[in-house]
């Protein structure tokens, strides 16, 4: 399917998006105790990340707003379906896993059925990722954090 877009337009919408998410995630994140920065309560951090968002989305839509190359039309690309169907199988993968199988293989699959979503990628690269990006999840949630989401296990928690 081909059409034809308004660059322009289109970076006014991804901005305008991104500030309504970033709003509505700071608004949610503050309904939870902020604390402060030696003590961070559990609202913090979303209500951070959404006050970047909408900042960020502000910077997109700004740009977008007042530039003045890019009015002509350019041709839309078709929707990259492998891309959106292997990140949608990651997180259930990973959700389905991450309950009845520990850190380590929802950590892997996740990765793994992502980097699949590239056409560039080939399975021994997307392994040999995953295999990385398990060792740091590991290391960051397991040892560094202290996270209490055990390795491996078998059945649900």
């Amino acid at each position: 399917m081909h059409w034809l877009v308004n660059e322009r337009r289109r970076d006014y919408a991804g901005g305008v998006l991104m500030i309504a998410l970033g709003l509505g995630a700071a608004l949610q994140g503050a309904a939870y105790s902020i604390g402060s920065l030696r003590a961070m309560g559990p609202g913090f951090f979303p209500t951070a990340l959404g006050i970047l968002l909408a900042l960020i989305g502000l910077a997109i839509a700004s740009a977008a707003r007042f530039a003045r190359d890019g009015d002509e039309p350019v041709e839309a690309k078709a929707p990259e379906w492998r891309g959106w169907i292997c990140l949608t199988l990651a997180i259930v993968a990973f959700a389905v896993l991450g309950t009845y199988g520990g850190l380590v293989p929802a950590t892997f699959a996740i990765a793994f059925i992502s980097a699949l979503g590239d056409r560039d990628n080939r399975p021994l690269d997307a392994a040999m990722l995953a295999a990385g990006c398990v060792v740091i999840a590991v290391a960051v949630f397991h040892w560094g954090l202290a996270l209490q989401f055990p390795l491996f296990q078998w059945g649900g928690r």
